[in-house]
């Protein structure tokens, strides 16, 4: 028998809901600041654009490796750490007189290496990944501070990574910084990759049933231990950009990224249960952040502020998916 009408269309609009959610999410806060006649004369001018762009990068690409993880059903709460630690590494060997290009090669390296660490924990004794990562956390920020002799590393001048996240029309929109392009980029090709490939399908079946996606053939463990370390690049790629926009690398910034970065995923629309979430929504949760904190800093509102904002926003997202999961059975 056919499935009525009547339930077919609760369905349609819960996965229009899920795609078109975080969009809405960002066209409603846009719509909320500029009713401010404080913040309306500069939010949507070519300037405040390019700002929110480059904000939003180190976030993004953070979120981009975030998602592969979430959506398998694990957590990584070591990201701000791996930032950190991959831009001391790369200062480090820019100091040392090594060129831009095997820098930026060894902090991504960076970034996959420690990924790989988190994930053969995890895959290989199967241990929590909130336990593993968190200890990892620890780690990673603790070698940041030995390495570097608890103190920045400056970039040498004129450094080819310092034009990654450089501005070089401050007053317009174009052009953008090449991190704003390098990101869209990677987020269209992950996209691809996580609905069109068979990683991603797999990745997907992980996140919505282990037992399941055994039983169809998936190497579970495998999966894990890819998907940790190619998240891992990512988080080192954001460490390059943080890298890039403060000219140094500092073993105590990136403190709490990890909460940005989970909280732009979950806003994005993944569910922290797994088996669900999108590239393109954790692009737009982050994006959606950075819209806040720009708009709050246009108001003069202290930090403060925009945290209980952001979180407020998380448990809402967070609210919504179990509301969603609950009327989807």
């Amino acid at each position: 028998m056919a499935t009525p009408p009547a339930d077919h269309a609760p369905r349609s609009w819960r996965r229009l809901l899920q795609t078109a959610g975080p969009l809405l999410g960002l066209v409603f806060v846009l719509g909320l600041l500029a009713l401010s006649e404080e913040a309306r004369p500069t939010l949507f001018t070519g300037r405040n654009a390019a700002i929110v762009l480059t904000q939003t990068v180190i976030v993004a690409l953070g979120a981009i490796g975030m998602t592969l993880i979430i959506v398998s059903g694990g957590i990584d709460l070591s990201v701000g750490a791996a930032v950190a630690f991959s831009s001391v590494v790369g200062a480090k060997l820019l100091t040392a007189g090594h060129n831009s290009w095997v820098a930026g090669a060894a902090v991504v390296g960076t970034g996959a290496l420690i990924g790989l660490a988190n994930g053969g924990l995890i895959a290989g004794l199967r241990l929590s990944p909130f336990i593993i990562t968190l200890g990892m956390m620890g780690v990673v920020r603790g070698g940041a501070k030995w390495i570097s002799g608890k103190q920045a590393v400056y970039n040498p001048e004129g450094a080819g990574l310092n034009t990654l996240m450089e501005r070089t029309n401050p007053q317009g929109l174009l052009p953008l910084p090449p991190g704003v392009w390098i990101t869209l980029g990677l987020a269209i090709v992950a996209g691809f990759i996580m609905r069109r490939s068979v990683f991603g399908r797999h990745v997907y079946a992980v996140g919505s049933s282990e037992p399941a996606a055994r039983l169809c053939g998936v190497r579970v463990q495998r999966v894990k231990l890819w998907l940790y370390t190619l998240a891992g690049a990512f988080f080192g790629l954001a460490g390059l950009m943080q890298q890039s926009r403060l000219a140094q690398g500092d073993p105590t910034v990136a403190v709490g990224l990890e909460l940005d970065i989970i909280a732009a995923v979950v806003i994005g629309g993944a569910s922290l249960n797994g088996g669900i979430g999108g590239i393109s929504g954790s692009i737009l949760g982050a994006l959606l952040m950075a819209v806040l904190r720009n708009g709050t800093n246009q108001l003069g509102w202290d930090s403060y502020v925009q945290e209980i904002i952001i979180g407020a926003v998380i448990v809402m997202a967070v609210g919504l998916d179990k509301w969603r999961q609950g009327r989807a059975h």
